[in-house]
């Protein structure tokens, strides 16, 4: 099945999808090489759903203009696009060399040296002050995602003594890691507080944490953007040991998980990461919470026009998994096929997304409904599964049920119907969900529904005598509130003058 289908997909790959609404969404970082409105503009044209802001580089300066720039191309292609912005955390690197790289021999000895400002073949230094205080003899430290490993033979005040278990090229401010965690490093530094002040400035839709260890980072983080009235959603980068044995609190105290590969790799080895991603996944699910797949996901179209069949894979079995997200990081940032790189993983999501299997019923036994709203939604979904709907319209304002319908793969489309711009940017991530804009003035929930209807007809979703389920709530907008679902018949109808205006 799994060769059929890389078979498929590669064969796929370049021709282009066309009418078809990819359920899974693109994420794209946003740095040297899209660092213009008419790149980020072709960068939504290709199927970007958020673009992520870096500030591990750049300026906040920059990061407020990109932002800018971003806004204003979705307002021009009539798209909602999301923001995240990604904290650096912690700075766990090694410091910089004096000629910007050494090459490292297995067998010889190197020094982490505190004292040192400029590195050499025989030492560098740290970044990461403390980490003399959180290595012992014999441990493992992984530097440069892996590609370099030293082994820690002793230690004194301000140096810490390896031998080259595995060289390799090293360059300037590459990250280190301890093989089986263990840094004291805090998630949030003094930096990462003031550049929740420009997210909260800028009204991003989503803040990523870097390196949480424990449920409270996240809500650290939560009080802090609180402090700055931003509404934006908390995603919990997972790269620590530590993270995976608290991953249940750290889940329930953010809005969603990111698997993020690089680090996670390092600390736990590569061969775990796999079934730590499908776990992951699956967990956020079950709470009703999102999940970003990163790190190299087509990392040789950094360079290449077309991806690797491993790569194609990779974003495949993300997509099979059940992600909501997959990401790109220096593919977009500084590659040099941006929006090329952008339109191949969209074909890759496309084709993986028909070999998803839907809902079955037993997966509705033993759920529980905290709400009446959920409720609905569960109710949507099962209705969904036992006749031919073809798309299931929600009106929302905080976007808490679309994502409730989505957490189950139904196999029918989305479509959350909403005057709220942040919600629609927010729900830009969801998968299976496309937001709308839909005012809720009229209090004739009939007649908005009318409405709603012949918005999907005009968008060419349904046509005459297609059955629709709708989820609504009364009173009209009214967040929280949804309290009714109702199967509807498609009939096209002209709208009276009131309504067209609502259109």
């Amino acid at each position: 099945m799994v060769i059929y289908l890389q078979s498929l997909l590669l064969q796929k790959v370049g021709e282009g999808v066309k009418g078809i609404k990819r359920a899974t969404k693109i994420v794209a970082t946003l740095g040297p090489a899209t660092d213009s409105p008419q790149t980020i503009e072709q960068l939504i044209s290709s199927g970007v759903d958020v673009v992520r802001l870096n500030f591990s580089h750049g300026t906040a300066e920059e990061h407020r203009k990109r932002a800018i720039w971003v806004h204003e191309a979705a307002h021009r292609l009539e798209r909602d696009v999301g923001v995240m912005v990604d904290l650096q955390g912690p700075k766990i690197r090694i410091g910089t060399f004096k000629g910007g790289e050494v090459d490292l021999i297995a067998g010889s000895r190197f020094i982490l040296d505190l004292d040192c400002e400029e590195g050499n073949e025989d030492r560098v230094g740290l970044d990461y002050k403390e980490l003399i205080n959180d290595v012992s003899d014999n441990d493992t430290l992984v530097l440069n995602d892996g590609h370099v490993v030293l082994k820690v033979e002793s230690k004194s005040q301000t140096k810490i003594h390896c031998k080259v278990i595995q060289g390799g090229l090293l360059s300037d401010k590459k990250g280190i890691n301890r093989q089986g965690g263990g840094l004291s490093a805090p998630a949030l530094t003094e930096k990462d507080i003031r550049d929740i002040s420009v997210a909260a400035e800028i009204e991003a839709d989503y803040l990523a944490i870097s390196f949480p260890k424990s449920a409270t980072d996240i809500l650290l983080a939560k009080e802090v953007l609180k402090k700055h009235s931003s509404k934006a959603w908390v995603i919990a980068k997972i790269e620590r040991v530590e993270a995976i044995k608290n991953l249940q609190e750290i889940l329930d105290a953010s809005h969603g998980l990111m698997v993020a590969r690089g680090d996670l790799a390092t600390e736990v080895g590569e061969a775990a990461v796999p079934a730590l991603q499908k776990r992951m996944i699956q967990m956020a699910r079950d709470k009703n919470k999102l999940a970003i797949t990163a790190t190299q996901m087509m990392e040789s179209m950094i360079y290449a026009p077309v991806p690797t069949r491993a790569e194609v894979s990779d974003v495949a079995n993300a997509v099979l998994d059940g992600t909501d997200a997959v990401m790109l990081s220096a593919e977009t940032a500084a590659g040099k096929y941006p929006s090329r790189t952008v339109s191949k993983m969209s074909e890759i999501c496309l084709e993986a997304e028909k070999f998803v299997d839907g809902v079955v019923d037993n997966q509705f036994l033993d759920r529980t409904f905290k709400s009446i709203d959920q409720s609905i939604a569960m109710a949507s979904l099962f209705v969904a599964l036992h006749l031919k709907i073809k798309a299931i319209a929600s009106f929302t304002q905080s976007g808490s049920t679309a994502l409730w319908i989505s957490r189950l793969n139904s196999g029918v489309p989305i479509y959350a119907l909403t005057p709220e711009d942040s919600t629609r940017r927010r729900m830009s991530l969801y998968r299976d969900v496309e937001p709308i804009f839909l005012k809720h003035e009229q209090n004739d929930r009939e007649q908005l529904i009318r409405i709603a209807e012949q918005k999907l007809v005009d968008s060419k979703i349904v046509t005459e005598g297609d059955l629709i389920v709708v989820t609504i709530g009364e009173p009209i907008g009214q967040s929280g509130g949804t309290n009714t679902m109702k199967i509807v018949k498609v009939n096209v109808k002209p709208l009276n003058q009131a309504e067209q205006l609502r259109l």
